[in-house]
């Protein structure tokens, strides 16, 4: 699963609907709201978590995932690193990253592309992909039919 920076991951695009990604992996694992009303879609076999924000007309916004194919410039992700993972990236524009760590976890985002890297013990184990905003607006990458 190819994470496409700013855009989403493999065939998902931020700004799709519900029907849209049904239409790509079919009916989810399961499906709840959040505590703001959010939409989730959960799909298991994927290791995908989807969030459709109910302030945006249920646009698909966020994406998070432990796919052990995830990968970046063709590069995986889980179970590498952290150190590799930034040396990996810094030429592709990844060189800020804010470190916040909280129990076994560390997450390490980078503002500029939306991503966070969650580790455990140093190594990664899942991945979180958000639209990008800019001026108080978000930059949909889909355009729904």
């Amino acid at each position: 699963m190819k994470i496409n920076l700013k855009n989403g991951i493999d065939k998902l695009l931020f700004g799709m609907l519900q029907k849209d990604v049904i239409a790509i992996y079919g009916k989810p694992s399961k499906s709840y709201k959040d505590e703001d009303e959010n939409v989730i879609f959960l799909y298991n076999a994927q290791k995908l978590r989807l969030t459709f924000y109910v302030e945006e007309d249920l646009k698909l916004g966020y994406i998070v995932s432990s796919n052990e194919n995830l990968s970046l410039y063709d590069k995986k992700i889980i179970g590498k690193d952290i150190a590799t993972i930034k040396k990996d990236f810094v030429s592709n524009g990844l060189k800020n990253w804010e470190e916040e760590s909280f129990d076994t976890y560390e997450n390490y985002f980078n503002e500029d592309f939306w991503i966070i890297v969650q580790t455990e013990f140093g190594i990664a184990v899942k991945v979180e992909l958000g639209a990008i905003i800019k001026n108080d607006e978000f930059e949909w990458k889909f355009n729904s039919k």
